[in-house]
C-alpha cells in the first residue's frame, strides 16, 4: 500500500518506519523542516532502540520517504495517518489545533477516496469532528472514511510493541475501510478488535488511565508498607500472581511521567467534567503521583538532615530507561526541587544528557555514574537503566563522601548494599 503519516514525532515516525518494513511505500510528513532534512540523511531525532537502523534500511530500499509537504503526503497515500501532537491546554483538555489544520489540508488536497486514520491520542468524539471538517472543506465530493486507530507504543520498546501488539483497535464505519485496515495490519497476525469509532477513541484514554491508577495504587501502598515494616516488592508479587490483577505496573518508585500518562489523565478528567461526571478516582491517581515526588524528596532530606550545600548525585534523567524523553520526568522534577532546597547536583544518564543540558541549570553533567558519585553526599537512583544495575558498588562506595543510596526505583538488593556498608533507603521497603 501507499501510506502517508502526517506528523513525524514519536508515534508517527515509529509507525511509518514499521509499515515500511512490512513492504509498504511510506511517506512521513512534518512541518519541522530541520527534522525532515535530518531524517532524509538517516539522522534520528529521538533515541529508540533499533529505530535508526530501520530508517536507514528503508530509505536505502526506497520504501520510506520524508517530506515537509502535507500536499505531497495527501496525494500519495491511500491511507493517511494523522499523528500530530495534542498537548494539554490550561484546562487539561487536549489541544486539537494541529489535528484541525491537518484535516483542512487533507480536504484541500484530496483527489480521490482516502482512509483517514486518527492515530494521535484524542478525546472521544474527535473523529466525528474531523469528518465534519473534511466534508465541509472538500472542493469535490470525494468519498472518504475516518478511522480511529489508537496506538499503544511504549517508549524504549516501541518497535517490538508495534510488531507484537496485544491487540489492534480499529474504530470504523464502513466495510471498505474495514477491508483496507485489516489488510494493512494482517502481517502482524495479531488480534484485531473492530469497534465503533467512539469506543475506539475511549479505549486509549481508558487504558492509560487504568495503568496510571495501578502505579499510583502501588505507590500509595508503599507508604503503608513503610509504616508497618512490610516489603512492597513482596506485596506486589503476591498481588501480581493473581491473574485478575497481573504483575505489570506494580513497581513502586518515583511515580509515572512521560508524554502520555500525565497528559492523557488530565484530558480524561477534563473530558469527564465536560460531560458532567466528576472522575474522582483519576483525580486521586493524579494527586498521589504528585505527592510521590515530594515523598522521595523528603526521604533525601531526612537522610541528609541538612540538604543545603550538600552534593547529590542523580543517576537517570529520562522518565524511563531506553529513551531520551524528558517530558514530565520524575527525575527532572526531583532535581529542580533539590536545587530549590540548596543542594548541589551531579547527574548522569546514558542517553538524555544533551536534551537535559538545554533545560537544567546549575547542574554538573558527568561522563558516567562513577564520576557522578565522586565526592557526593548521597546517590539517588532515578531511572532504572540496565547500566545502573551492573555498577561496581565497591568502587561507588569509595567515590561517595558518605555511603548513602536512595533507590527511587527499588532495583538494588538492600541486604547486599547494606552488607557492603551502605545506608540503603528504598521505596516501601523495610529499613533493616
Amino acid at each position: 500500500m501507499n501510506i502517508s503519516i502526517i506528523g513525524s514525532g514519536y508515534v508517527g515516525l515509529v509507525s511509518g518506519v514499521c509499515f515500511a518494513e512490512f513492504g509498504n511505500r511510506v511517506i512521513c510528513a512534518d512541518n519541522d523542516i530541520k527534522k525532515i532534512n535530518n531524517l532524509k540523511k538517516g539522522l534520528v531525532p529521538i533515541y529508540e532502540p533499533g529505530l535508526g537502523e530501520l530508517i536507514v534500511n528503508n530509505l536505502k530500499n526506497n520504501r520510506l520517504k520524508f517530506t515537509s509537504s502535507v500536499k505531497e503526503a495527501v496525494k500519495f497515500g491511500e491511507v493517511i495517518f494523522i499523528a500530530v501532537g495534542t498537548p494539554s491546554l490550561e484546562d487539561g483538555m487536549a489541544d486539537l489545533s494541529g489535528i484541525e489544520n491537518v484535516a483542512r489540508s487533507i480536504a484541500k488536497n484530496m483527489d480521490g477516496y482516502r482512509v483517514i486514520v486518527e492515530k494521535s491520542t484524542v478525546p472521544v468524539q474527535t473523529c466525528v469532528w474531523i469528518k465534519k471538517i473534511i466534508a465541509a472543506k472538500l472542493k469535490k465530493k470525494y468519498k472518504f472514511d475516518v478511522v480511529s486507530n489508537p496506538e499503544f507504543l511504549r517508549e524504549g520498546s516501541a518497535i517490538n510493541d508495534f510488531n507484537h501488539p496485544d491487540r489492534i483497535v480499529l474504530g470504523l464505519e464502513s466495510s471498505k475501510a474495514k477491508q483496507i485496515m485489516t489488510n494493512l495490519y494482517r502481517p502482524l497476525n495479531a488480534p484485531i478488535l473492530i469497534t465503533n469509532i467512539k469506543s475506539a477513541e475511549l479505549i486509549k484514554h481508558a487504558s492509560n488511565a487504568f495503568l496510571a491508577t495501578k502505579i499510583s495504587f502501588i505507590n500509595a501502598l508503599a507508604r503503608i508498607c513503610e509504616r508497618v515494616g512490610a516489603d512492597i516488592d513482596e506485596v506486589a508479587l503476591g498481588m501480581g500472581l493473581d491473574s485478575r490483577i497481573g504483575r505489570y505496573f506494580l513497581r513502586a518508585g518515583l511515580g509515572y511521567g512521560g508524554s502520555c500518562f500525565p497528559k492523557d489523565l488530565e484530558a480524561f478528567i477534563a473530558l469527564a467534567a465536560k460531560l458532567g461526571y466528576d472522575f474522582q478516582i483519576l483525580k486521586a491517581v493524579r494527586n498521589i503521583n504528585l505527592e510521590q515526588k515530594a515523598f522521595i524528596l523528603q526521604k533525601i532530606k531526612d537522610a541528609l538532615r541538612v540538604i543545603k550545600n550538600k552534593t547529590v548525585a542523580v543517576l537517570g534523567l529520562a522518565f524511563k530507561p531506553d529513551t531520551d524523553d524528558l517530558r514530565n520526568s520524575p527525575s527532572i522534577n526531583l532535581i529542580n526541587a533539590l536545587i530549590q532546597e540548596g543542594a548541589k547536583i551531579k547527574v548522569y544518564d546514558p542517553q538524555a544528557m544533551a536534551k537535559a543540558a538545554k533545560i537544567l541549570r546549575n547542574v554538573s553533567f558527568c561522563k558516567n555514574a562513577y564520576q557522578a558519585a565522586e565526592g557526593a553526599d548521597c546517590l539517588v537512583m532515578a531511572t532504572e537503566w540496565n547500566e545502573f544495575k551492573e555498577l561496581n558498588f565497591v568502587k561507588i562506595k569509595k567515590k561517595l563522601k558518605h555511603p548513602l543510596i536512595i533507590d527511587g526505583r527499588n532495583i538494588y538488593d538492600p541486604k547486599l548494599l547494606r552488607g557492603l556498608g551502605f545506608t540503603y533507603i528504598g521505596v516501601g521497603r523495610p529499613n533493616e
